[in-house]
């Protein structure tokens, strides 16, 4: 088939529709469970108070016994890099380019950038990553991504540049030209169309008057501090998602707010931290849960793993989905599995089961006998656990 072009106007059009439907899905049930929405900017008056900025200036004053903070974050800039929202850009208008860029630079090698820069080079465009670090993903597992790298290298053609400190970027007509120091001190460019600032998240927290009842946030991050109840230190104003510390992801979110409602009418919730998973939306999907090799290792703790690779998977094999791994980390005298990692088709659904296995404390050798339906993706997290209960994997 000759003379295929991808119709970003409608693609764009298709995401911005799912968007309003999943928004419109929230108004929804506000006005089911009862729920008032008040729409602007709230700051605090006191700790009962809110005063709302609406669009058009007016303000308008509710008050509460309770307040939640919940306001999310925004894309981290660096200082020395402005970000004009044209060629110099963010995660949210790189959402919203409706032509297929030739060169995109991303700068940060992490969930964020690896995603949308997945996407833009399976729409054809050469894609540049420029990380500081010398690996991407790296706070997970480094086993994942190590696999990454080379599965979106030999698939979609990524280029990736690590131990690259980025100095600068400019911008002359419709093209970005980013600086910066390779390992060696030299110094490199990159030309290209668009460049993505994908170096994190910071809290949203300004404009709030939070320092009208005595909130300080935390200097790296603009973080709110919180007790093991996630209460600030103003009684009765709690914060939850990516105000305070944690992992920046919505599910974790979720469980926080749920967690804060449960406890102020006086139930005894609890969020296993260690057990919320992460997951890297490109393709091949990226999920993690639990501890990471690196951390069993630098923790001393005594471990045994067992890996299964998707080239020997049935079901891989059919859907020509074979680049990835399933990898089990158990404790090495109870056999308590402490972490799971997978690199794979479906990962982002898979890890599901790893995680409910490690809130009832499985064993490896507990997965290891559960009859996983075949032909399935999650055989090789049996097949993974059986390796890691004395090398006992069949298919491998």
């Amino acid at each position: 088939m000759k003379d295929l072009s991808a119709n970003m106007t409608q693609m764009i059009a298709r995401k911005n529709d799912v968007v309003a439907q999943n928004t419109a899905g929230i108004t929804y049930l506000f006005k089911k469970n009862k729920i008032d929405t008040y729409e602007g900017l709230g700051s605090f008056v006191d700790k009962n108070t809110i005063k709302i900025t609406k669009n058009d200036g007016s303000e308008e004053q509710i008050t509460a016994k309770n307040v939640i903070i919940a306001t999310g974050s925004k894309p981290t800039s660096l200082p020395f890099l402005p970000i004009d929202k044209k060629r110099i850009i963010t995660s949210t208008e790189a959402l919203n380019i409706t032509e297929v860029p030739k060169h995109i630079v991303v700068i940060g090698g992490g969930v964020i950038g690896l995603e949308l820069g997945s996407v833009y080079a399976r729409l054809g465009t050469k894609v540049s990553v420029v990380e500081f670090m010398p690996s991407i993903i790296a706070t997970m597992d480094a086993g994942l991504g190590k696999e990454l790298q080379r599965v979106l290298k030999k698939a979609l053609g990524m280029e990736f540049f690590m131990n690259h400190k980025v100095t600068g970027a400019s911008v002359e007509g419709e093209t970005v030209t980013v600086t910066a120091d390779n390992s060696k001190g030299e110094q490199v460019k990159f030309e290209a169309d668009y460049c993505i600032v994908a170096v994190g998240r910071t809290a949203y927290t300004e404009g709030l008057g939070l320092e009208n009842i005595g909130i300080k946030t935390e200097e790296r991050g603009n973080k709110i501090p919180v007790n093991e109840h996630l209460e600030t230190t103003v009684p009765g104003v709690y914060a939850i998602g990516d105000v305070i510390k944690g992992a920046m992801l919505a599910h974790k979110a979720e469980d926080e707010g749920v967690y804060v409602a449960e406890h102020i009418v006086g139930q005894k919730p609890h969020i296993n931290y260690n057990l919320i998973p992460g997951v890297v939306y490109t393709w091949p999907e990226v999920a993690s849960v639990g501890y990471t090799e690196e951390q069993l290792k630098a923790s001393g703790t005594k471990y045994k793993s067992g890996s299964f690779p998707f080239k020997a998977s049935g079901r891989a094999k059919a859907s020509m989905d074979t680049d990835g791994f399933v990898k089990v980390l158990a404790d090495a005298n109870t056999d308590e599995i402490l972490g799971v990692h997978m690199i794979g088709p479906r990962a982002a659904d898979m890890i599901a089961e790893a995680v409910v296995a490690m809130e009832f404390r499985a064993s490896a050798e507990d997965i290891a006998r559960i009859c996983h339906a075949h032909p399935t993706y999650t055989e090789a997290i049996k097949e993974a656990a059986m390796a890691a209960t004395e090398n006992r994997a069949i298919h491998i």
